[in-house]
């Protein structure tokens, strides 16, 4: 048994990339996982993938800019296993056009829900049973653009806001054994992360943008999903008891 034996995670936006990269660790540690995203086939593969049945798994499809769908991943957990220990917020994006010259309301405000008003809501549904079992690890996947700029305007704003609201939230758990992180990756290849449009819309080439990605490291380098997991698993586990309120990074050195 892992560092997460007995232990219940859910995890947002668990079908793809970072979010399916931590589900992978949490089950290899032993953690019963919950997944959630708008697409069923994936959330399916990627409990397939960890060779996780109806005992140890289970995939919600949900969505994440949805105050009622956003909730439901804890919800079904709450019911299906009877406790939730740990959640991870991942879901985040762009929406739209957020060219702010284009004063496009609606892609700024719709950005800000996926990136940071979804976390509020799925972690408003967990705090209750967390305080009330004296237990719980609340970890939000931040950006290299938590602290600098580099994204569009309203993601590189709610970015930087959950680091607020990781804070605030740490020390609102506290008292009742709660600890809250946000971990930030750099650039990570995920299919966010789409090298071959950002190269379209440039004008450049593939191999021009991933050298520019990996120029804004110290190890000068995109990083895999996978090597975010060891983090994530350190600050749900009992071993991460001391960390909490943290900014952590693991991005290879961005833009230090």
């Amino acid at each position: 048994m892992g560092q997460l034996g007995g232990r219940v995670a859910v995890i947002t936006g668990g079908g793809r990339g970072i979010g399916a990269a931590i589900a992978l660790r949490y089950a290899a540690e032993g953690a019963t996982v919950v997944v959630s995203s708008r697409t069923a086939s994936d959330l399916e593969n990627t409990l397939s993938i960890a060779g996780l049945g109806p005992d140890r798994g289970l995939a919600v499809v949900a969505d994440a800019t949805d105050r009622n769908d956003a909730r439901r991943p804890v919800s079904e957990a709450l019911e299906r296993f009877g406790r939730v220990d740990i959640l991870v917020n991942n879901v985040g994006g762009n929406v739209g056009n957020n060219d702010p010259f284009l004063a496009n309301d609606e892609a700024f405000e719709s950005t800000l829900v996926l990136c940071l008003t979804s976390a509020w809501w799925t972690t408003s549904a967990v705090l209750p049973s967390m305080r009330d079992q004296g237990f719980g690890r609340i970890i939000s996947i931040g950006s290299g653009t938590s602290k600098t700029t580099g994204a569009s305007l309203p993601y590189t704003t709610a970015k930087h806001a959950l680091v607020g609201f990781t804070k605030e939230l740490a020390k609102t758990g506290a008292p009742f054994g709660i600890n809250a992180n946000l971990l930030c990756p750099g650039w990570t290849r995920t299919s966010l992360v789409d090298f071959e449009r950002i190269a379209t819309a440039r004008g450049t080439t593939v191999a021009i943008e991933e050298e520019r990605a990996a120029a804004d490291s110290l190890q000068h380098r995109v990083l895999d999903a996978s090597e975010l997991t060891g983090m994530a698993s350190l600050l749900a586990s009992d071993d991460g008891r001391g960390i909490t309120g943290q900014v952590i990074s693991v991005d290879g050195g961005y833009k230090v």
